[in-house]
């Protein structure tokens, strides 16, 4: 399928600059693209392949010098955004996966499968459990009883979704994911943990994207929440009775203690530890490999462990890095008040 720069510039509603009759057969990064294909620049990093890359026209920002370039360029106000919608363009039209049930399939009597759903190979489907229209469950994934697969969600293989689990629209669940898993949850009597039963739910909101191996833990009593349009990445832990808001980032290896909230459109950067029973506000980002103990107000950006304000752990830091030179003057202070 080929494209006319033109097309392409109309799709994005972009700025072109050049040949418009320029017809492009594929989409690549700007390093590996090759004649023919559409590349973008997002990272000043790689401004410099903008002199260098084989790509038949690239998608700058508006911001961005062009001096030089010799190929054509789309201006767009987000490059990586119109990229991505660059993509969806040359996606084939025809649906991925069929409408039907394969015959390895385990589905309970009472399973409510809606128009145009996609259940793979070797697939269980337990009582009570509803797949919405032109859902997809692949190969191998499980639906526990009472759970609700929500209308265009893509569930990937090997996913499990426990009992009374609900899913929303347009939710994509990638493999080895676990939603609705017990929470940690243990009352200690003359020296035993005596597990604490896990009888509450999961809620997706619409729209959220959740990586690889990914565990979010049914709530002790009530339910744990993953607001609309939050994206979480692979290995993330999510404990008990969460609440995270709408619109949210969680990034690999992030792992949330039991009842905490998050508030909106915030971001906790890879490898980050929240404690239980904490408060996070809305447009709050957290610092990567940063340890939260306590609550954090709107609109902070925090770093370090424990996590502080950014620029007071800055600071903190720059001192650290001086603290040689801090013992060589305070011993030579030492040695002066010592001679008089």
């Amino acid at each position: 399928m080929e494209k006319s720069l033109k097309q392409i510039a109309k799709y994005v509603d972009g700025e072109l600059v050049g040949d418009s009759s320029i017809k492009i057969k594929g989409i690549s990064g700007i390093e590996e693209a090759q004649i023919g294909d559409l590349t973008f620049l997002a990272n000043p990093r790689y401004r410099r392949f903008l002199h260098t890359t084989s790509a038949s026209a690239v998608i700058v920002g508006k911001d961005v010098k062009t001096e030089g370039i010799k190929i054509p360029f789309i201006r767009h106000s987000n490059p990586y955004y119109a990229f991505a919608q660059v993509i969806k363009l040359f996606e084939e039209a025809e649906k991925i996966y069929p409408e039907g049930t394969h015959p390895t399939a385990v589905l309970a009597e009472d399973v409510q499968v809606e128009k145009g759903v996609h259940i793979g190979p070797h697939v269980v489907i337990e009582k009570g459990a509803s797949l919405r229209r032109h859902s997809a469950v692949l190969a191998g994934s499980f639906v526990g009883t009472n759970s609700i697969v929500g209308e265009n969600t893509l569930v990937y293989p090997n996913v499990t979704i426990r009992e009374h689990v609900e899913i929303g629209k347009n939710v994509i669940i990638h493999s080895g994911s676990v939603i609705g898993s017990d929470g940690f949850g243990y009352a200690k009597q003359k020296g035993i943990h005596h597990k604490i039963p896990q009888v509450g739910k999961v809620k997706i909101e619409d729209d959220v994207e959740i990586g690889a191996n990914v565990t979010i833990d049914r709530a002790t009593m009530g339910v744990t929440r993953i607001g609309k349009g939050t994206k979480i990445d692979n290995l993330v832990q999510i404990g008990h009775n969460v609440n995270i808001g709408e619109n949210c980032i969680i990034v690999a290896q992030v792992g949330i203690g039991g009842s905490t909230k998050v508030g909106h459109d915030s971001v906790l950067a890879g490898q980050a530890g929240l404690v239980g029973h904490i408060r996070i506000g809305s447009r709050v980002v957290i610092g990567a490999q940063s340890g939260v103990t306590k609550d954090i107000p709107d609109d902070t950006t925090v770093f370090g462990y424990p996590a502080r304000e950014i620029h007071q752990t800055k600071r903190i830091e720059a001192h650290l890095s001086r603290l040689d030179l801090y013992l060589k003057r305070l011993k030579e202070l030492e040695r002066i008040i010592k001679e008089r």
